[in-house]
């Protein structure tokens, strides 16, 4: 499903117009990747939980050359799925 896939569906479900529902759409990701960007864990009941995973410096491999290289630290945006969401997925 594509963002305007979702926008149309959330829309017909709501019954608001396709733009008001954009705005919603578009404010209610913002705030979540804000929350997740300033380390805040962002938790739906039965849906699941936005969070920052931290990644830490590594020797890796180039593939096609085999040369070792040096990765740095990260942050990762991770996701952990909640119970409601699983049994619907798993039905």
């Amino acid at each position: 499903m594509t963002k305007a896939e979702l926008i149309e569906k959330v829309a017909e479900k709501t019954g608001a117009t396709k733009s008001q529902t954009k705005k919603v759409i578009d404010a209610a990701l913002e705030t979540i990747m804000d929350a997740v960007a300033a380390g805040e864990k962002v938790g739906f009941a039965g849906f699941g939980t936005f969070y920052v995973s931290k990644r830490s410096a590594r020797m890796g491999r180039n593939p096609r050359t085999g040369e070792k290289l040096q990765i740095e630290a990260f942050n990762l945006p991770s996701f952990k799925c909640g119970r409601i969401f699983k049994e619907k997925v798993n039905k």
